[in-house]
């Protein structure tokens, strides 16, 4: 009979993977906190995620282990937690993981607390045995090392583990430093720095493994902008098509792997998380935009499509993340054979598919093969001597039968956690996405899952949750919403305000912001505190600083202050925004390749930003099409208020819409810039002449 420790009913998937370990493993609670003070033992503190592929493996070795789970349940008091539920854990150990040991982080995150939760020891994945001794530690051996130093140097332990909350603590205060006047010069030197990093092999920045920084190259594209320089905007549209066509990029069902173990991104990390796509969506529609490159919208609209197909939840909003593993084997639902291709599309059509994705009997990935592509339609075309259009058909035809086969495989497992954050960037893609290409579906999808995380993942007091809470759900209430939940769904419901001309979402926005204000924001300076000052206490309250994997909770916040500000024309959220980013001045200067959200708030406020206003019926042919050519261009500073004469007076919320009507009974718009207002654009012809914008095609 199977017996289950106390994470069988918990929400994460990630706990409930660990409830038949013979670990006697607690979740994050006080119930387990006040045994530890009670047993006065230590607390091994066990941090990962549901799509990590170590975290298992440690599992399966360790934790799975009776000799391993009795030194454990004897010695100390395990809790396990999901980094995605409580991302505030996760930082501030993970911080500490860099204090006492100098080293990078990752994942699983190990930890050693002491019953006050002082960290006194931490490392990552441990193995059962000796084998990557010295430098990784047998993690039986590292138990009785830990038990022993626990019964004979507890002094020692418990000042270490303060003088690590300390430096925690001095660390949050360290960012005061002399003001940074934020100038145009911050934003160039960032592009400087970005294009000594980058790979002008392969794409990306840095060396393996690469990741694909949705967020920096998003800050490229506005960099190419404002200074006119065309190779920025070559090293973004190289990096996404090197992307696109390794085998990072799912190329049979959308969707964008984790990150690369090699610089040429072909072997993919294969978890597939919903924050990676929806933020590559969103980037890859502002390059198509800037550029009028097909290529990059059919790889916008295909990962939107991945999201909306393998990541929705019959709610309506999307699930976290797809597990790198599947029937145990790392990578296995996308691999292929020549043989297995032959099964499946008979001789001739697998040849030419082997061809296109380079496919081998060797293989690229333990002898199977990763699908990737080596040159364009155009360029693998004319590599077979196939007609352009007849490559098309046949690539198609190819694609379709293999997913297809594909589906009929077991999938890797779903986290099925509807995380707010994550689901806000899959909102505003979609948004962005929708008005881009008039794709109706995709604004339909994007209003729906904003309604419904504005009715489940909120408490009672209207206070914003971490996780949607659906309907006949009964495991644990989910924690409170951190900063970047706050921050990305406003940003988001702004993005949705602007797609659909729905005023209730910018409403939302503007509660919630005002929420942020009173939660988050620091008392005395202009800085953000990744926890609200009614959460759980820790024993250090951490300031949201660089962009991680995610863009800064604090960063986004500024981004979104800054948008509202223009929209509400309100002096007192800009005066926020400035005074918030002025704390982080010297972060843009020193560490520009980790503030990159950042980099892009200070672009918004040194503009010039656009202030439209389109003034017409919802019901007018000539409002859509004005509309169409104000959103179907990259204008990454404009905010964009609609209203329509026959639903009354502007909304007070709008103050300066007050005065502007559709002139001559048709659509009128208005654009301020600077506090200067031009003469207003009468009719669709004249927005179309002052909206034109030529595509910047890329360099070759």
């Amino acid at each position: 009979m199977v017996s289950y420790n106390r994470l069988a009913g918990q929400r994460s998937p990630y706990l409930r993977q660990h409830a038949t370990n013979p670990v006697d493993w607690y979740p994050w609670c006080e119930e387990a906190l006040a045994l530890a003070r009670q047993l006065d033992r230590p607390i091994f503190l066990s941090i990962g995620y549901a799509a990590c592929h170590w975290c298992h493996v440690m599992e399966h070795e360790c934790f799975e282990n009776p000799q391993i789970a009795a030194l454990l349940n004897a010695n100390f008091v395990s809790i396990k937690v999901d980094r995605e539920e409580r991302p505030d854990l996760d930082a501030l150990y993970m911080t500490a993981l860099h204090l006492l040991t100098r080293e990078g982080g990752g994942w699983p995150l190990s930890v050693f607390l002491t019953p006050q939760l002082t960290p006194f020891y931490a490392g990552t994945y441990f193995p059962p045995d000796d084998r990557y001794a010295p430098h990784r530690p047998a993690f039986p051996r590292l138990l009785q090392a830990i038990i022993q130093a626990w019964q004979s140097r507890r002094t020692e332990i418990e000042q270490l583990g303060q003088q690590v909350i300390t430096a925690l603590q001095q660390m949050q205060s360290a960012a005061d430093t002399p003001p940074v006047l934020l100038s145009e010069s911050i934003l160039r030197d960032a592009a400087r720095a970005f294009q000594r990093a980058f790979d002008p092999v392969y794409g990306g920045f840095g060396a393996a493994p690469k990741f694909p920084h949705a967020v920096e190259l998003s800050l490229l594209l506005r960099l190419s902008l404002r200074f006119r320089e065309s190779a920025l905007l070559a090293m973004v549209c190289q990096t996404l098509t090197a992307m696109a066509r390794g085998g990072i990029y799912d190329q049979l069902g959308g969707g964008f792997a984790r990150y690369s173990v090699d610089a040429r991104w072909l072997v993919p990390h294969f978890e597939k998380m919903l924050y990676d796509n929806a933020l590559l969506a969103s980037t890859y529609t502002e390059a198509a935009l800037l550029t009028g490159d097909p290529f990059l919208e059919e790889i916008a609209r295909s990962t939107l499509d991945y999201v909306c197909r393998d990541l929705a939840v019959p709610a309506g909003l999307f699930c976290s993340s797809e597990d790198a593993d599947s029937e145990g084997e790392e990578g296995k639902f996308y691999l292929w054979t020549p043989k297995e291709m032959e099964q499946i599309l008979g001789r001739e059509l697998a040849e030419f598919a082997c061809r296109v994705w380079g496919v081998t009997a060797a293989g690229n990935f333990e002898g199977k093969n990763i699908l990737h592509r080596q040159g364009s339609d155009a360029e693998d075309a004319e590599r077979l001597g196939i007609p352009l259009e007849e490559f098309r058909q046949k690539l198609a035809e190819a694609r379709n039968r293999l997913f297809q086969a594909r589906q009929q495989r077991v999938r890797p497992d779903r986290d099925d956690k509807i995380i707010t954050a994550w689901n806000a960037w899959a909102i505003a893609a979609l948004a962005r996405a929708a008005v881009a290409w008039n794709i109706p579906e995709y604004l339909m999808r994007a209003c729906h899952a904003a309604d419904q995380l504005l009715r489940y993942a909120r408490d009672s007091q209207g206070r914003l949750l971490r996780l949607a809470q659906l309907p006949g759900d009964n495991a644990p209430p989910p924690p409170l919403g951190f900063l970047e939940d706050y921050a990305a769904l406003i940003d988001a419901l702004i993005t949705l305000y602007e797609a659909s001309g729905q005023l209730s979402y910018l409403q939302s926005a503007v509660e919630l912001a005002r929420s942020m204000l009173q939660r988050f924001a620091e008392a005395h300076g202009g800085g953000f505190y990744f926890v609200a000052s009614d959460q759980e206490p820790l024993p250090a309250r951490l300031r949201e600083q660089h962009d991680g994997a995610t863009p800064s909770g604090s960063a986004l916040a500024i981004t979104a202050l800054l948008r509202l500000s223009h929209l509400l024309q309100d002096v007192e959220l800009a005066r926020k925004a400035e005074d918030a980013l002025r704390t982080y001045a010297t972060l843009m200067q020193q560490q520009p390749l980790a503030a990159g959200q950042f980099l892009i708030a200070l672009d918004w406020y040194l503009g010039p930003v656009d202030q439209v206003a389109v003034i017409g019926r919802r019901s007018d042919s000539a409002t859509a099409r004005a509309l169409d050519m104000i959103r179907q261009a990259f204008r990454p500073r404009q905010v964009l208020a609609i209203h329509d004469p026959d639903a009354g007076p502007p909304p007070h919320l709008l103050p300066w819409l007050a005065g502007k009507v559709a002139c001559q009974d048709t659509v009128t718009v208005y654009r301020c810039r600077e506090f200067q207002c031009q003469s207003p654009l009468i009719g669709p012809e004249r927005v179309e002449q002052a909206f034109r914008q030529e595509p910047l095609a890329s360099p070759s």
